[in-house]
């Protein structure tokens, strides 16, 4: 950090923001907590958000501030920062200090009393205690290490103690449950002090913090990772591959690699992100997952510290660079707001449609915001603190002889091994090249600049004169001699403008010029549904700054850098293609009459089988003959392909009968793509309703109607009707509820709606328990009298 300086770019006016929050934010305030925790006085105002007197997690920010504080130092030389950090290890040395005098083990440092570990070995529930450890004792490292801070090892070393006799008495089997409640990189911070130390005590506690669960199908090369908090996991594949940096076994570095190569490979979004929710979900499903609650800034920023790792053990791995640099331009350098004087971050980079950058919404607060000066400190918040910090870390690496150029940022580095120094211009990526200079200094040294995955046709100058070597895309540019104050290398690195298809759809795509991500700029208003993009009518309308225009659901629409899209709807995904023609007036009947075998005949004609998976069963005591009997463990139907693709207009009816009270967002029928884009019946609601509801963006974004929930261990009668903006919900027959302001029918949904089920939800929610007899599907709107002839007893 100290050796490389960020010159004038989008990446110096972020730290510069963030530089002006660190200077700004009241010590006093955040360590109000720290002090009434041990029985210290303090007369400060309480922070909101996330730091409230009664959040469990506070605390944690001012783990955060102190690697900010020390990272900004480190980077800029600023001793207004070092000092204020100095300031802050010294008080909360004295709170560690009065920790016994309150009833607290000696060592430990908290905003939050002792109880809360009790607590989480008990297993009764609390907040991530470890996870706030952790980020106070790392903030310590960095202060120690970045900052030359003495004391800040003392008090680190002292906590660390606290940590070894609190888990040393847990047995193996005690300590899994507590690994089961998120501790963020206890492993990689225990790490860092044995680096520093050279005491292998701190090796053994680290071990304590290996999660069998989550590690053991990683050490196999197995994706376990569906359902998992994405976030609880990343930390602790850090603090892998940093054990086995510190001697421990190979088995540690085989995790991490496995997890990154899983992690990028299957669940990450074209920004570089991962995450909906907060939540890994199944592999390779990316059109069918997006909301606005995708891409977790925490776990980005993660995911950088563990790819900078793995580099440092395959510098030749141009690979690990291209998602390093994909996620740095688009996510991380976007996660900031230009506008604010503090450099306020987001929490999530949402990517469904008509996404907004945005906090979560139970913030508390205008979901539409960015954090605040003290009313938010969400995670996001504190791992924005030292993301806008650290933007002069990976740009350069170097061993006893070479120099790699890693990522095309202004800067310059000073290799004072060398006594050189290198310049490096850029306007990348609104131009297509980047010029490296020698400012000072002379030596003999191997210069490699790498050559990104999207820059075919790459060229180099060398003081002028044009080379002949061509290095292909996704190698290096090797350069090797005594270099000397002026000599200049001049690479150009031909940007081109692709799509790039989602894994599970392809007809849905989003845009890139070289190494970022074209999101559309879409104003104050957004449709609730991917637009139709025309790729055909993709113009470059300006290289400086990079704009393209394009033509989406026939008007146009301009084209950013998702970095540079802030306070609008944007979109960055895409429909792509022909759409499909509407379904037949009536699309598909399943009476359900069948006695043996797995298949759900089509009584249209139309050749729309059903399967039976799962529990499902056949039974002879329908409402019209026989019925698919649920069991509510995994018992469902698997109705066919594209059913509702194109639909304008759609009703469905079928007879339904519960076995008792049905799970919370059970459902009778679910048609859609994946959670982006459905509609669904469920019996129960977690609002207690009968609900029918329909979405192209997102749990976020549905369209509903609730009635009464539905009695339980009889033949119900239930249908919803959809057609001119207007959906009708019936029941036996007669209107329950009506929505009539719905704009998204399913040829939203896209050019396939792949996935149909009785029974089953496309989220992880319960199975039902009960029956369903005489599903019919129309690609029309049924009438009041059609669906009360349905309803009728002779309707066989």
């Amino acid at each position: 950090m100290t050796a490389v300086t960020l010159l004038d770019s989008p990446f110096r006016d972020n730290q510069r923001r963030n530089s002006a929050y660190l200077r700004f934010v009241d010590l006093d305030r955040l360590l109000h907590t720290f002090r009434r925790n041990v029985g210290l006085p303090s007369s400060a105002q309480p922070c909101g958000g996330w730091e409230a007197p009664d959040v469990e997690l506070r605390g944690h920010s001012t783990g955060h501030l102190l690697s900010g504080l020390a990272l900004a130092y480190a980077n800029t030389g600023d001793t207004e920062l070092r000092d204020k950090g100095r300031r802050l290890v010294a008080a909360l040395a004295a709170c560690q200090a009065a920790a016994p005098q309150a009833g607290y083990g000696k060592g430990y440092l908290s905003a939050f009393p002792e109880s809360f570990f009790d607590r989480l070995e008990a297993g009764t529930g609390v907040w991530a205690p470890y996870y706030t450890i952790h980020k106070i004792m790392a903030g310590l490292v960095e202060q120690y290490r970045l900052a030359g801070n003495d004391q800040a090892l003392d008090v680190v070393l002292r906590q660390a103690a606290w940590v070894d006799a609190r888990t040393g008495k847990l047995s193996h089997e005690q300590m899994q449950r507590v690994l089961e409640t998120e501790f963020g990189g206890m492993n990689d911070v225990l790490a860092d002090l044995h680096a520093l130390t050279g005491d292998g005590r701190w090796l053994k506690v680290a071990e304590r913090f290996t999660h069998a669960r989550v590690f053991d199908p990683l050490a196999r090369g197995e994706d376990r990772l569906s359902g998992l908090h994405a976030n609880t996991q990343i930390p602790k594949m850090v603090g892998a591959l940093r054990l086995w940096e510190e001697g421990l076994s190979e088995r540690y570095r085989t995790i991490a690699e496995n997890f990154w190569r899983i992690v990028t490979g299957h669940h990450t979004y074209v920004i570089g992100g991962n995450s909906d929710g907060e939540a890994f979900h199944d592999p390779d499903v990316i059109a069918g997952q997006l909301s606005n609650t995708t891409c977790e800034n925490c776990n980005s920023y993660n995911m950088l510290k563990l790819t900078r790792l793995l580099h440092f053990h395959a510098p030749d791995r141009t690979d690990l660079l291209d998602y390093y640099e994909r996620t740095l331009f688009n996510q991380m350098l976007g996660e900031q707001d230009p506008d604010s004087a503090h450099g306020f971050n987001i929490y999530y980079t949402g990517l469904g449609p008509g996404a907004f950058k945005q906090q979560p919404s139970f913030m508390g607060s205008d979901p539409n915001a960015y954090s605040t000066d003290y009313d938010n400190f969400s995670c996001d918040h504190g791992t924005g603190m030292e993301t806008q910090a650290k933007f002069a870390d990976t740009l350069y690496t170097h061993d006893d002889h070479s120099l790699l150029v890693n990522l095309f940022v202004p800067s310059q580095v000073a290799w004072r091994e060398k006594g050189i120094t290198w310049r490096q211009t850029t306007r990348i990526p609104d131009g297509d090249t980047t010029t490296l200079t020698v400012t000072a200094g002379r030596a003999a040294h191997r210069l490699l600049v790498r050559i990104p995955c999207w820059a075919s046709g790459a060229r180099a100058k060398l003081n002028g004169r044009t080379l002949p070597e061509r290095p292909a895309a996704g190698s290096w540019l090797v350069l090797e001699r005594s270099w000397r104050t002026g000599d200049r290398v001049e690479v150009t690195l031909p940007m081109r403008t692709v799509v790039e298809p989602t894994p599970d759809d392809p007809d849905v795509q989003a845009v890139l010029h070289g190494p970022v991500v074209l999101a559309g700029a879409l104003g104050e208003k957004a449709d609730p549904w991917l637009p139709r993009l025309d790729t055909g009518s993709l113009r470059q309308r300006s290289r400086d700054p990079l704009r393209f225009s394009a033509r989406a659901d026939d008007a146009e629409v301009t084209l950013l850098p998702i970095a540079r899209v802030h306070h609008q709807h944007y979109n960055v995904y895409w429909l792509t293609g022909q759409p499909p023609s509407p379904p037949p007036a009536f699309a598909a009947w399943h009476r359900f009459d069948e006695t043996s075998g797995t298949t759900a005949a089509d009584a249209t004609g139309n050749g729309r089988t059903a399967h039976l998976a799962g529990g499902a069963s056949w039974s002879a005591s329908g409402r019209v003959g026989g019925a698919v009997a649920l069991d509510g463990t995994d018992g469902h139907v698997v109705l066919a392909e594209d059913l509702l693709a194109g639909a304008s207009a759609y009703s469905l009816a079928a007879w339904v009968r519960l076995d008792g009270q049905p799970g919370a967002w059970s459902r009778i029928v679910d048609i859609g793509t994946g959670t982006t884009a459905n509609l669904f019946l469920t019996p129960l609601s977690g609002d207690g309703t009968l609900r029918f509801a329909i979405t192209a963006g997102g749990a976020g974004a549905e369209q509903r109607i609730d009635a009464d929930p539905l009695p339980a261990g009889r033949w119900v009668h239930v249908a919803v009707a959809y057609g001119g903006g207007t959906a009708v919900l019936y029941v036996d027959g007669a209107e329950a509820g009506r929505n009539t302001a719905v704009t998204v029918d399913p040829r939203h949904f896209g050019n396939h709606v792949r996935t149909g089920y009785v029974g089953r939800s496309q989220y992880a929610d319960p199975y039902l328990k009960g029956a369903v007899d005489d599903l019919r599907v129309y690609g029309r709107t049924l009438g009041a009298q059609e669906v009360a002839a349905l309803a009728r007893a002779d309707s066989a």
